[in-house]
């Protein structure tokens, strides 16, 4: 029997890609096939590993898959150019150029040049303005997913205090956004919050997105919070291996908890699976139709 106080992303995200699935259907009997189009460059075996699992799911929910790999030796120009020729591809309704790129390309100029309607990672400008303004952009995958999670759970947001460790571009902020949107009373903390256990205690949501392992302790967590845990960090073990561990420390903050994601097995499935929910809204609206409410 499963634990009800454990968020399952893996079974979240296997319901989402399979509504995602059902929407490619729906969208193909038209002659609309949503399209991803993945631009990885070098060797990063993580990436690679990443890149492959998208490939894979993209085939899964029966959508176009476009993958380029390029050389770590490949220069920004040449990077920029097969950007501008994936945003001029009719066939494409998503881009995402794999992050980290080698050092002498500049990640912001890639993002920059995505047209912000393909961009399905959520990093644009344009896209990162719409968010903070109520506009009608593409969202950053991890953060939608964690508040997908969120509602699983909670259901009505309004008024709910909640607290988000971490200001990053790509999670913290967009997250922050997020919930402000869904009428959440929102603390960002960062490495400058002074008293950081005692503002984590005010909170019924924290999302912890900090990068350090097992910093959020159990006597952080209010009774009955839900917890969301961003982290992903390796650590030792004492026969010499590593182990996968979250910014939470699961097993103090477990008994205080209402509701908490895992790691692994909680927040990482969602981010594919919202990464393919993206880019089937993308195609939808580059043909000025409605978006399936059931991607939500």
């Amino acid at each position: 029997m499963s634990d009800p106080k454990i968020i399952d992303g893996k079974a979240f995200a296997q319901d989402l890609r399979a509504r995602v699935a059902g929407a490619v259907k729906a969208l193909a009997e038209g002659g609309l096939v949503p399209g991803l189009a993945v631009v990885l460059v070098g060797e990063n075996p993580a990436s690679q590993v990443y890149v492959r699992n998208k490939a894979k799911q993209t085939a899964e929910c029966f959508m176009r898959s476009f993958e380029h790999k390029l050389p770590d030796t490949t220069g920004q120009a040449e990077l920029l150019a097969l950007v501008a020729k994936l945003n001029a591809d009719p066939a494409v309704h998503g881009i995402l150029v794999q992050l980290p790129l080698p050092k002498q390309i500049d990640p912001q100029a890639v993002i920059d040049a995505i047209d912000p309607a393909k961009d399905v990672d959520g990093f644009h400008v344009i896209n990162a303005g719409k968010l903070a303004t109520g506009g009608r952009g593409l969202v950053p995958c991890t953060p939608l997913g964690c508040l997908m999670l969120i509602k699983s759970r909670v259901g009505e947001l309004s008024g709910k205090r909640a607290i988000v460790l971490g200001r990053s571009n790509i999670v913290g902020k967009p997250m922050a956004q997020l919930l402000l949107a869904e009428d959440c009373t929102v603390t960002i903390a960062h490495s400058k919050t002074r008293d950081l256990p005692a503002e984590c205690r005010r909170a019924e949501i924290v999302v912890a997105a900090v990068g350090r392992a097992e910093m959020v302790r159990g006597d952080w967590i209010a009774p009955g919070a839900v917890v969301i845990d961003v982290g992903i960090n390796r650590v030792p073990t004492p026969d010499g291996k590593t182990r996968l561990v979250g910014d939470v420390a699961f097993a103090e903050a477990y008994p205080h908890a209402g509701a908490i994601t895992p790691v692994p097995g909680g927040v990482g499935p969602m981010t594919i699976a919202v990464l393919l929910r993206n880019t089937v809204v993308a195609a939808c609206r580059s043909h000025a139709l409605a978006v399936p409410g059931f991607l939500d």
